[in-house]
């Protein structure tokens, strides 16, 4: 469920049904490339530089990274 990004393959995927949307990946992500809209949040492919910084914001690892682009 890896998509492509600006670096290649988007290596950072959401947990579907796991999230509580505390929104702290949003605050750290400097390409703002995350969005949380009504009870969804979603990563926008075109943004997103595999930089990891929700992955280690994330206070109930929703969000995995994994540099073979498969879900950890």
């Amino acid at each position: 469920m890896y998509r492509q990004a600006k670096t290649g393959r988007l290596l950072i995927d959401i947990l579907p049904g796991k999230c509580d949307f505390c929104g702290c990946c949003v605050g750290v992500c400097p390409e703002d490339a995350i969005e949380l809209k009504e009870a969804e949040i979603f990563i926008i492919d075109s943004r997103c530089t595999n930089c990891a910084k929700c992955v280690w914001s994330c206070p109930i690892e929703v969000i995995k990274f994994n540099i073979n682009g498969v879900l950890a």
